[in-house]
């Protein structure tokens, strides 16, 4: 494997881990009491906050320049639709992490905590769902593993 595969790979995988922590991150805060609502509205906060830079970090690697998608369509050109499959889960999954981020803005009431959990819940089973088509696709194109230790 070439060079510059190898680091846009580890780049790949140390985003990767970053985004499944901020989704634990997540996972913890919903997770806490709610009987404080504000409290606890805050708390998802910051999580929200983090998954969010974390995600826009993910695609910064993968999108950008010589990142690892335009990697994938030069290595085997055949993958290029998932390339532009995982591509358009991106600006879904940005407008999706950004509208929780609206969600949570402060103060959280009690009569929000249900509808923030809900919404949490789906972003997170999206992404999920995202990693692994994504760790599918890079094996698929080079026969690495990026799942190791998920």
């Amino acid at each position: 494997m070439e060079p510059m595969l190898v680091r846009d790979l580890d780049a790949v995988r140390r985003r990767r881990a970053e985004l499944r922590e901020s989704i634990g991150l997540l996972q913890a805060a919903l997770q806490a009491s709610s009987d404080r609502p504000v409290v606890w509205g805050e708390g998802v906060q910051l999580a929200v906050n983090r998954l969010a830079t974390d995600f826009a970090d993910h695609v910064d690697v993968t999108e950008g320049p010589a990142g690892l998608h335009e990697n994938i369509v030069e290595s085997a050109p055949r993958l290029s639709h998932a390339v532009g499959a995982l591509t358009a889960d991106h600006e879904l999954l940005e407008a999706e992490v950004n509208a929780l981020l609206g969600a949570v803005e402060p103060p959280v009431m009690l009569a929000d905590v249900d509808a923030i959990k809900q919404h949490s819940d789906e972003v997170i089973e999206h992404l999920v769902k995202h990693r692994q088509r994504g760790a599918d696709l890079v094996y698929e194109a080079f026969q690495q593993d990026l799942g190791a230790g998920d």
